[in-house]
């Protein structure tokens, strides 16, 4: 088992490079199902998400190839539907795309419920709603969903989300590319990785069109061919080294990034007195001078992610006065905020609102990682924060960072791994 120790109080200062998007290659990698021939995947984030992916799809009968560190070959035309290993697809909640993918290609998808971070209930309703509107059967018995197109093929139909869901709205993307006749998804989800996914499916002879807006109209076709394609900056990694910087102070450059995506962070930070400068594909963020308070509340794109949620809560912790933080999108997602506290943060939860009282300084403590973005709050603070942290559970941090420790090492952070027992299993050995 993994913990993270962190010595901080120290400015970060250098020019990091950011990954590929977490939440742009799991479905794109699912996605790879919906043709026979062969796709290379390029910009691919390493992270655990991204293996457990790639491992689902080898037993389910995919070619796998590695062309490089970030670069993989993805040959699906001896794959079998309905084959995913349950026990790997109740690892994470991305899974649930084997569903679009497997309607789409096979016209039936068997795929067990998907896992994934808890942060309260994350309902499919809108997914089989969709299904269901384009002419498939849903079922969901024994910890399993199953899905039939009657007639053997889906059907274009009109699907209105009764809630943005991004979920939803890039399963039902796949679930009617290879349908027949037209298929509109409005109150779509328009997220960067929705337009990614949508790029993806078109260079593959798809004809989805109004991916970023509120209204996608989807085309079926009769078949999808391969080819290569890059996966987008990943927008959650860029805002959170910029979270870090506006906690820890310094100056640093933060390259291959989209930063028409990172508006709706930057504007906060700046609200905040964090410097930001853009250039090209660039970043540069600067903080020397004291934070001030702000009021956020996140929303669906092109508002406040709520994957950058725990991170801003970390900053505004430090910052002059009293912040208002509502999380419209989740529910239960302030678990991490007992973390915080052990380190001196003054904040009070009501509800889905967190009342955060900025404090002068954090100070080191042992901590645990709740889930994937609260983790790398928590590290965030660590940062900043007078004296050691441990982070522990930091698998959840490794689910959708690439190299966090090693990135924050160029910068000057004095961060570092270390393997400890588990007791759990030492005891098991003893007995």
């Amino acid at each position: 088992m993994e913990k993270f120790i962190v010595n901080g109080g120290k400015p970060l200062n250098g020019t990091i490079d950011v990954s590929g998007m977490k939440n742009a290659a799991l479905p794109i990698i699912f996605g790879c199902l919906l043709t026979e021939d062969k796709c290379v995947i390029e910009n691919l984030p390493v992270i655990n998400d991204v293996a457990t992916s790639l491992e689902i799809l080898k037993q389910m009968g995919f070619g796998i190839k590695m062309l490089g560190k970030n670069s993989v070959e993805i040959d699906s035309t001896h794959a079998v539907g309905g084959s995913s290993p349950a026990e790997m697809v109740r690892k994470m909640r991305a899974s649930y795309y084997l569903m679009g993918a497997e309607l789409g290609r096979y016209k039936k998808a068997y795929v067990a419920y998907p896992g994934g971070c808890d942060f309260g209930v994350r309902p499919i309703d809108q997914h089989i709603k969709g299904f269901t509107a384009m002419g498939a059967s849903v079922s969901i018995e024994g910890g399993y969903i199953t899905t039939r197109a009657e007639g053997g093929r889906m059907k274009g139909a009109n699907v209105y989300l009764d809630v943005v869901s991004v979920g939803a709205t890039m399963n039902i993307m796949m679930a009617a590319v290879l349908a027949d006749g037209y298929t509109v998804i409005e109150n779509a989800a328009r997220e960067p990785h929705i337009v990614d996914l949508a790029n993806f499916l078109n260079s593959m002879g798809a004809d989805v069109k109004g991916a970023g807006t509120d209204s996608i109209r989807i085309r079926g076709v009769e078949r999808l061919a391969g080819g290569t394609y890059a996966i987008i900056p990943d927008q959650i990694e860029a805002g959170t080294y910029m979270a870090a910087v506006a906690a820890a102070g310094g100056q640093v450059l933060i390259k291959n990034v989209i930063p028409k995506h990172m508006d709706c962070i930057s504007v906060k930070l700046r609200e905040m007195g964090v410097d930001i400068e853009e250039n090209g594909d660039e970043i540069l963020i600067r903080r020397s001078g004291p934070l001030c308070r702000a009021n956020v509340k996140t929303m669906p794109y092109p508002g406040f992610p709520t994957d950058m949620q725990p991170q801003i809560v970390t900053v505004l912790s430090l910052a002059k006065g009293t912040s208002l933080v509502t999380e419209s999108v989740w529910n239960s997602r302030f678990k991490y905020v007992d973390e915080l506290k052990r380190l001196g943060a003054r904040i009070h939860v009501d509800g889905k609102i967190a009342i955060v009282e900025g404090v002068d300084r954090l100070m080191g403590a042992p901590v645990e990682s709740p889930d994937l973005r609260a983790g790398a709050a928590l590290v965030v603070a660590a940062l900043a924060a007078e004296g050691e942290t441990e982070i522990g559970q930091v698998q959840y941090i490794e689910r959708g960072y690439e190299d966090i420790v090693g990135k924050l090492r160029a910068l000057g952070a004095d961060i570092r791994i270390i393997d400890v027992p588990d007791m759990e299993n030492e005891e098991q050995s003893i007995g």
